[in-house]
């Protein structure tokens, strides 16, 4: 086997029902039966996946492709290893690494050239949906200052906000409110601390007006649905709505 496998047919749906694209995952392994598994596995978690059978030289482009990469090492072409350094060079994209190398050199070394995460085989199908889910809950702050999360991204630097690959104009106060949910996904942040981080009370009112912003900017977002309202606290970023 060799190249880009097709993966086979989804099962199931989405977990956020059928109009809500899925974060797509690149898997690279060799090995037919366990690679067959993994995706389909991951399918059913409601992840859209690739798989591919050798290792090669990643494109530049595979950052914007797709959310995370699960990653053998022992691989036909260029190895896992090698793979992961090259892709470091230029991409901040999430790796997990799954092998059945267990040796704590082999670790250490995918760690140190940037691995997310380490899974050996063989494994429980459950801890590895459990692990993808756990690292792409967690926003990948790139070395570029930016923040990215799913379908969302923040250039930290510029205040500059990409929803699904399209750049959206956002006010100075709104930026500053995304930006402090997506540095923190899924916690729940009080009004009161998202009024002291975004807002000027001379020019931008109190904590009262809080909410006008984060009404705008989740009817900028495609209707926000990733911004909860957290009852007698505040907001949470839901890292699982941002798709």
């Amino acid at each position: 086997m060799s190249g880009l496998e097709p993966a086979p047919a989804p099962v199931g749906s989405h977990p956020l029902g059928d109009d809500v694209e899925p974060q797509k995952i690149l898997l690279v392994e060799d090995d037919a039966e366990l690679g067959a598994q993994v995706v389909q596995n991951l399918q059913r978690a409601g992840f859209q996946v690739d798989w591919q059978t050798r290792g090669t030289a990643p494109h530049e482009d595979l950052g914007r492709r797709y959310a995370l990469v699960v990653l053998d090492l022992n691989l036909p072409g260029v190895h896992g290893m090698d793979m992961l350094k090259l892709l470091r060079q230029h991409s901040d994209l999430p790796v997990l690494v799954l092998s059945a190398r267990n040796e704590t050199l082999d670790k250490v070394r995918a760690l140190k050239l940037g691995a997310d995460d380490y899974m050996t085989k063989p494994f429980w199908p459950e801890e590895l949906v459990e692990r993808v889910r756990a690292r792409l809950r967690r926003p990948t702050l790139a070395r570029d200052g930016r923040i990215e999360l799913g379908g969302l991204a923040l250039d930290l630097g510029a205040h500059r906000v990409w929803f699904r690959q399209r750049e959206v104009d956002v006010t100075r106060v709104e930026f500053a409110i995304l930006a402090a949910l997506a540095k923190r996904p899924g916690e729940a942040i009080s009004r009161a601390a998202l009024a002291e981080e975004a807002l000027d009370p001379e020019r931008d009112g109190t904590e009262r007006t809080l909410d006008v912003h984060v009404s705008r900017l989740r009817k900028k977002l495609a209707g926000g649905e990733m911004i909860v309202t957290v009852w007698g606290i505040g907001y949470r970023l839901e890292p699982a709505k941002v798709a």
